[in-house]
């Protein structure tokens, strides 16, 4: 490209123009912007205006769930103070009876409220874990690490029960709830959002219940929880999107209009 001289005046260079490729342009830094850089610059495009019912519509699938959990550790505990009927008789209940047996109870509890945690953290709360064998989509690293600490949970516990009919109850039983639970729950909240919602709601009443005939302080932890889910943190999100501040433009990379798996 030429620049042209006159006696000793500096040289003239070409405008600069913006461009994506084609090396750098003489005498401007390979950063050099202009003024007329920020005029495609767009401020909060994408940014979703949320209403404060709606979300807490949404978080009733996380206090459902919670009360789905809460439920099997009530039959946990309800089955160690041998309040249940037993049950069938499975092949491996000896082995899963006797598999912690050198280990004190604490460190089991302690153990598996650990791995009930995990599983509620890594948890897939938009669907179902279950997926169809034609699915286009497969379950999750994450959901699938959820459902296997659930199971290792319901073997720890399995472990301290007094009779074989006990420990393939207790297998038995937490399996096909965080095997099938989250299916249920999904097909409901799509055939019908009001049918979601009074089952959800019903759920938490009977699993308070059981927590406030268990113990009390248990029902306070389990009542506060419920409520910082369903109100306290919907509240906090349309706080805080008031502060969010999103800045698109020319520089911001590329992106895809279509599948390419399609």
């Amino acid at each position: 490209m030429d620049i042209s001289r006159s006696g000793n005046s500096s040289p003239t260079y070409p405008k600069w123009r913006k461009v994506a490729y084609g090396g750098m342009q003489p005498g401007y830094d390979d950063n050099h912007t202009d003024e007329s850089f920020l005029e495609d610059m767009v401020m909060n495009a994408n940014v979703v205006k949320r209403d404060m019912l709606k979300v807490m519509q949404d978080s009733v699938s996380i206090s459902q769930y919670l009360c789905i959990v809460a439920l099997v550790g009530l039959v946990w505990a309800y089955t160690l103070r041998s309040t249940l009927d037993e049950n069938s008789l499975a092949s491996r209940s000896p082995i899963y009876q006797t598999l912690t047996r050198s280990i004190s109870s604490d460190t089991i509890w302690a153990v598996s409220v650990s791995l009930l945690l995990l599983h509620l953290f890594l948890h897939d709360y938009s669907g179902s874990t279950v997926r169809a064998a034609a699915a286009l989509k497969n379950p999750t690293l994450t959901s699938c690490i959820s459902l296997n600490a659930s199971v290792v949970a319901s073997v720890f516990i399995a472990s301290r029960l007094p009779s074989r009919l006990h420990v393939f109850a207790i297998m038995l039983f937490p399996l096909q709830v965080f095997l099938f639970a989250p299916l249920v729950t999904y097909c409901i909240k799509k055939y019908t959002f009001r049918l979601h919602l009074f089952f959800s709601l019903t759920l938490m009443a009977v699993t308070l219940g059981f927590v406030y005939q268990l113990h009390q302080l248990l029902f306070v932890l389990l009542l506060t929880l419920l409520v910082f889910v369903t109100v306290v943190c919907p509240y906090w999100l349309i706080r805080i999107q008031e502060y969010k501040f999103e800045i698109n433009g020319p520089w911001d990379e590329a992106k895809l209009c279509f599948d390419i798996t399609d």
